[in-house]
Formats: C-alpha cells, structure tokens, sequence
C-alpha cells in the first residue's frame, strides 16, 4: 500500500481551545506511531509548537486573520507541501483546495444553541463552520451524539461523518511528575476541569456542593480548573451568598503536573455540563481514579458508561446526595476507582489514529 502525505494544520498545536491543543497533541504522535506507511506534515503554525521530528511547511503570505489563514494560507501550504489530503483539525476547513480535506468537529453547541455564545461576531464564525462542514470531504467526531446533533445542525448525511472517540494519555495512568497541590487546597475538595461557561452549567453545581456542605462534618470546597469564560463572578457570588467564600476556589489554567495532583486528590470529579462533544475531563479522571459524578446529558453517558454516578443536569438535590454519598460512604469511592479506571482502559489514542487513518485512505481512494 502507498504512502500518504497528510498536511494537518499546524495552528491548532497553539490552539486557544485545551481540547483542541490536547487532541492534536495526543492524535499526531500515534499516527505518527501507526505502522502504517503515512507521512504527517504540519501545515502553519508556530515552529517552536510542532512536535520534534515532524516536517513543518512554514506559512506564506494570507490575509491576516484566522479566517484568512484557513481559507487562504492553509491550502497554499497544502500545496506547497504536494499532500494527498488535508486534516483541518478544529471546525474549519479551506473552501476550495488542490485535495479533499478531512474535518474533525468536536460538537456543534454553537449552532444547536446559540444562547450560550452571545458574542458581535458569532454569526459570522457559524456561517464559517458550516460552510466548512458542507464542503469538507469528509467529518470526523467524537462520539455518537455528536454525530447525530452535526447531521442535524448542518442537513449531513451521517454516513459523511465517522465516530473516532477520543483517548486518555497513558501520563494520567502513570504521570511523568505530579506536582504538589496548589496553595490554599486541601483535601476534601470537588474538582471540576474545563473552561468556566454557561452550557457547564456550574451554577446548579455549587448549589449542590452548597446543599451538601450542610449535612457533611468537614469543609467541603470545589476547585474550578480551567480559564473563566464570564461566569466566574456568578459562581463566587452563590458561595459568598452563603456566607462561604471559601467554597469556591478558581485556578484558572493549570499545568499538567497540577492537573494530575488534582485529580489524584479529588474526592470527586464533578461534570453538569449540559452538552459536550465527548467530556474528555471525564475520561482523564477515570484513569486517574478519581470517582466521577457527571451529567446524564450529551456524549457523557457514552464516556462514563456504568462507571460512574450519571445525574439529571437540571436537578441539585441528588448531586447534593451523590456528594454526600461519595464523601461519607466507605465501599462506593473503592468501587468507582476500579470500575472508573476499566473503563478508561477501553479510550486509547491509538484507537482514535486508527479509525483516523482509515478515513484519511477511504478519502483518497475515492477522490483518485
């Protein structure tokens, strides 16, 4: 079987999206691990921020804007590069290139509800990602859900789009370094990991920790990991309502190191969000042993299965019970870090390179 020349774009190592940074981080090396004959070329972006080893074609001229990159610069470097195909990583693809493009869609919370993004400009980057998704040659995503909501949002057919679920780095099994826990953190504490945003639906979660701080003996707190993306003054002013400041602590970004020291201490990893792609958090906690408390909701019950505790979004009562039961119970924290740590054995990356480069050879084949 022939070599392939597949160019990814190289901006998304630089992504401002931690899910898009961890999914071309993690991606790349296994493909690049997979025996079979493929040459991944990294088109734009940051020299310092492409893995070691990896050839770089270095952006040429394009209107300088990241709308003027993707629909300009990148398939020029596509070009450039002489790639069989082009894997635009995050959203958005060229309109019109030489080759077919691959496009990973992460999920469509932008389309299926525009409430949460009331941003001047957001129109203007829909109509983009549905350009993009129209034209690419192919879709890949992380989970059945999100297939299902793209096929929807967009008019696809579901049989464009292909399920290439994410995995869990074989660093949160057996981390590198774990870093000591940040000042001003002891345990007990709720964790919960991503960006601060309204469809994360927190609110409802410091409520809960609320409710259940009241029936518990020690002082129970949550620590928020992850950058604000506008709610954060709500979330501290339900915790200073109650006359508990302290309830709430927000780290903002975290290294890795951090993160693993975090969820390792975590009496649980708390996820309400109401929609998600995947909910790689999930999945990081569970290999971590962390027992995980996440919504019924979304791509979240196909991560978690039967491995954690699945909630209404909508209802705090029983995620007050659930912490109260998970901070107090001697046998059910035991069990969810075995059943936990099972099922993040099953997510591995390099399943997702795999199913990935079955898509890249049936693109090529059928546009030969």
């Amino acid at each position: 079987m022939r070599s392939i020349r597949v160019g990814i774009d190289g901006r998304a190592f630089t992504s401002p999206a931690a899910g898009v940074r961890r999914y071309v981080t993690e991606l790349v090396p296994a493909l690049r691990a997979s025996r079979d004959a493929l040459e991944l070329i990294a088109l734009g972006g940051a020299a310092e921020s492409i893995p070691a080893g990896m050839p770089h074609v270095p952006e040429g001229w394009h209107p300088p804007t990241n709308l003027g990159w993707t629909a300009v610069g990148l398939p020029l470097a596509a070009r450039r590069a002489a790639v069989d195909l082009i894997h635009a990583p995050a959203y958005t693809a060229p309109l019109l290139a030489a080759v077919p493009t691959v496009l990973t869609i992460h999920d469509v919370s932008y389309e299926r509800h525009p409430e949460w993004y009331p941003y001047r400009r957001d129109w203007l980057r829909r109509a983009f990602y549905r350009r993009s998704a129209r034209t690419a040659a192919h879709i890949l995503t992380d989970s059945e859900f999100s297939r299902a909501e793209i096929a929807a949002a967009y008019d696809i057919s579901p049989e464009s789009i292909t399920v290439a679920p994410l995995g869990v780095s074989g660093r949160f099994v057996r981390p590198d370094a774990v870093a000591e826990l940040p000042a001003g953190i002891s345990a007990p504490f709720l964790l919960h990991v991503g960006d601060l945003h309204e469809r994360r639906n927190l609110n409802m979660a410091v409520k809960a920790l609320l409710d259940a701080r009241t029936r518990l003996a020690v002082p129970l707190s949550l620590v928020l990991a992850g950058i604000d993306r506008g709610i954060g003054d709500q979330l501290a002013a339900i915790a200073t309502g109650a006359g508990l400041p302290q309830a709430v602590i927000s780290l903002g970004a975290v290294t890795e190191p951090t993160l693993h020291a975090l969820y390792r201490s975590a009496a649980a990893l708390v996820y309400p969000s109401r929609y998600e792609g995947f909910g790689l958090p999930v999945l990081e906690a569970m290999a971590c042993g962390t027992p995980v408390i996440a919504s019924r909701a979304a791509s979240i019950p196909e991560v978690v299965g039967d491995a954690g505790i699945l909630l209404d979004p909508n209802e705090p009562g029983p995620w007050a019970d659930a912490i109260v039961k998970v901070v107090t119970d001697p046998v059910l924290p035991a069990r969810l870090r075995i059943d936990g740590r099972a099922r993040a054995a099953l997510f591995t990356w390099e399943r997702t390179a795999h199913i990935t480069l079955e898509v890249y050879r049936r693109v090529i084949e059928a546009n030969a």
